[in-house]
């Protein structure tokens, strides 16, 4: 997308764009967990991940700043949630210290991005 293109869906967005590639990172790695963790740690990876991107969409759905920046801060909260559930899937060795180090990398670059999106959404809903 070019910098001076209209956003006119929640998938125009970068941290959603951003968020998507964190997705597709968890459900690739969660493939080879062991099939004991189905309903445990790879669910509940692979539905933190899915809730960031889906509470930046409902967020961006919504009419007023205040309710867009809710639902951003969930994303947030979601977001390191997952980052703890990363750091759980390395340390009893169902990732790989590289896997771990790419997710990181992506899961760090979400946060950023999704931090500027909601200091952006709190900036307008103050004026």
């Amino acid at each position: 997308m070019q910098a001076n293109t209209r956003i006119q869906k929640f998938t125009d967005l970068v941290v959603w764009q951003e968020g998507h590639k964190l997705i597709l990172m968890i459900y690739k790695v969660t493939k080879k967990f062991p099939k004991s963790e189905i309903f445990g740690l790879v669910s509940q990876m692979q539905r933190a991940a899915v809730s960031v991107t889906s509470n930046i969409a409902e967020g961006f759905g919504r009419h007023t700043y205040n309710e867009r920046s809710h639902f951003y801060y969930i994303a947030q909260g979601s977001l390191t949630e997952l980052k703890n559930q990363l750091l759980i899937a390395r340390d009893i060795g169902y990732i790989s210290n590289t896997d771990f180090s790419n997710i990181e990398n992506q899961a760090n670059q979400t946060h950023r991005v999704l931090q500027g999106l909601i200091s952006k959404t709190n900036k307008f809903a103050s004026s």
